[in-house]
């Protein structure tokens, strides 16, 4: 699943300018590192790869979301 996700990422940069992209990435990070500090910005960055890897796992894959969804809402009684 890394290597899929890490392959796509590396495909995206290859297409766009890197430079740019990681200027304004790193801008980010200071800037939050400025308003929040070290540890809180750690904290947002740790809770948005997690939440980006979720996302890519469920909506990368539609039967594996459709799956998921069958297990908390058992199908015919909502859906």
């Amino acid at each position: 699943m890394i290597e899929r996700l890490l392959s796509k990422l590396i495909e995206k940069l290859q297409n766009t300018k890197a430079g740019y992209l990681f200027a304004f990435a790193f801008f980010v990070i200071a800037v939050l590192i400025c308003i929040f500090g070290l540890w809180k910005t750690i904290f947002i960055t740790i809770f948005t790869l997690v939440g980006f890897i979720v996302g890519a796992f469920f909506f990368g894959d539609e039967s594996k979301f459709k799956q998921f969804m069958d297990r908390i809402l058992p199908p015919g009684r909502v859906r």
